[in-house]
């Protein structure tokens, strides 16, 4: 009996080769091959203009496609059509103070893109309704005006809205930011049933030690580009030889013996006080 044939891998539900992303023609990011596929939990990290947010929101399809490939779901960038199977997370609750809206409606409005909008919703989107907002833990706050909420639970609200949309893939932006510690577990175990749901994230985040245990990858980008794709022990190994390179550099640099001279000879220098010693009188 023959071996069976192994299944070929799955195709990258996030394909990018030699990508460009940029604004008003000109590349903000370049030269991005990067794939994510299926289940994976990948962290993208970098300073303030780094180019993170360009590659999100050249994902999202809002800004503009500059060169190379980009495949969503085994599909070229400009005929994807299915923009629902992406959802995105943004950092900060959009609504206005001044509207009321409870986080069952708020929750709804991920359900818009997929009926007509002269179309009631229907049981089916009900369901999904209470399904998202019983996964961020907040069925007992189902409806409470979401302008009452702490910030994390602001932060669960907006990632029940786009679970509501059913995505495949789910982009945060910062979701652990400017919460408490008791708000970033929470919220941790959140992404947790998400990710054990098979759920695909990419998560915009500076506070990496909120998401321990849970990515499984780590991009790093800077100036526009990526500088380093890996797992969280490879990053945390690099992270700790820069640390013990700049130690070691630091104390080399305040070792006095490693200093140069000063240029000339002035009545300091040790020669110099040596020579004159004899004429002191």
């Amino acid at each position: 009996m023959s071996a069976p044939v192994p299944a070929p891998p799955a195709a990258p539900v996030i394909s990018l080769r030699s990508a460009a992303f940029g604004y008003a023609g000109r590349p903000a990011a370049t030269d991005l091959t990067l794939q994510i596929h299926q289940g994976e939990v990948v962290a993208l990290l970098g300073p303030n203009g780094s180019g993170k947010s360009t590659l999100v929101r050249g994902l999202l399809g809002l800004n503009d496609h500059l060169g190379g490939q980009v495949e969503l779901f085994d599909t070229p960038l400009a005929s994807f059509t299915h923009r629902t199977r992406v959802g995105y997370v943004p950092q900060r609750h959009t609504l206005s103070g001044s509207i009321r809206s409870t986080v069952r409606e708020v929750v709804s409005t991920g359900r818009l893109a997929h009926r007509r909008w002269w179309q009631p919703a229907g049981r089916g989107d009900r369901e999904l309704v209470t399904r998202a907002v019983a996964t961020v833990g907040l069925s007992d706050q189902a409806e409470a005006d979401v302008a009452t909420l702490s910030g994390g639970q602001q932060r669960r609200v907006l990632i029940a809205r786009a679970l509501a949309g059913r995505p495949e893939v789910l982009v945060m932006d910062e979701p652990t930011a400017g919460v408490d510690a008791a708000s970033q577990d929470v919220l941790a175990r959140v992404l947790r049933r998400l990710v054990d749901a098979g759920l695909t994230l990419v998560v915009v985040t500076h506070e990496l030690a909120a998401l321990r245990g849970i990515v499984d990858r780590i991009v790093e980008m800077d100036a526009g580009q990526v500088t380093f794709d890996g797992t969280p022990e490879d990053y945390a190994d690099l992270q700790a030889g820069l640390t013990r390179s700049a130690s070691a550099h630091a104390h080399h640099d305040d070792d006095p013996r490693d200093r140069p001279p000063l240029l000339g000879s002035g009545p300091f220098d040790p020669r110099s006080t040596a020579s004159a010693g004899g004429n002191d009188a």
